[in-house]
């Protein structure tokens, strides 16, 4: 640093706070990696992800009113319960979305990777569902399906005749009608409302 009496600007010496400011990096550096291996630790194997083994309940509390107060626990509150994050979802769709997203799958201990398929689980999964459609084959018994489509025609054929019969009542009362005058014909003195048949 250098002062001239007609230079009155003081000068500084760039090559030492280069060094320093290199010095303060390096320190800065070091301590986010000594927090960052600190909170890491050793990574942690997760399992890939596997199709649901139980079915969503959805519905079970659909239509039912429930009283909510400051005591009621959370998995009793409204809305859906998740029982792994303990959290509860306000409804069914973001419910869906809540069990199959990132957060939830890690409260599992699964990763959102998908198991790669070899050609020989392929071939596995073919043949069992050829088994599957087999056994439906099997079960579908053509005695038990013909017997079935005779009872359902015997209650086509009872419908009908109650149909008739319905019908015939109805055309007898329309019959029995116009000969006895109705309470409102009587009461505003007159027989009937002007049909056909005339009266002697």
């Amino acid at each position: 640093m250098s002062m001239r009496p007609d230079d009155h600007r003081r000068k500084w010496d760039r090559e030492e706070y280069e060094k320093l400011a290199e010095e303060r990096k390096r320190a800065e550096q070091d301590l986010k990696d000594e927090e960052d291996n600190k909170k890491k630790g050793p990574p942690i194997k997760r399992e890939l992800l596997k199709t649901r083994e139980y079915k969503v309940d959805l519905d079970s509390k659909l239509g039912k009113s429930v009283v909510i107060n400051k005591n009621t626990p959370t998995s009793q509150s409204g809305g859906y319960y998740c029982n792994v994050c303990d959290c509860v979802v306000k409804d069914s769709i973001n419910f869906l979305d809540h069990i199959n997203g990132k957060k939830h799958q890690r409260n599992l201990g699964m990763s959102m990777k998908v198991e790669r398929s070899s050609l020989d689980s392929v071939k596995k999964r073919f043949e069992m569902n050829k088994k599957k459609m087999e056994e439906k084959k099997k079960d579908y018994d053509l005695q038990a399906r013909l017997t079935e489509i005779a009872e359902e025609e015997e209650k086509l054929k009872e419908y009908r005749k109650e149909k008739r019969k319905e019908k015939r009542k109805l055309e007898e009362m329309r019959e029995e009608q116009p000969d006895v005058p109705s309470e409102l014909a009587s009461i505003m003195g007159f027989s009937g409302f002007g049909g056909s048949k005339k009266r002697k």
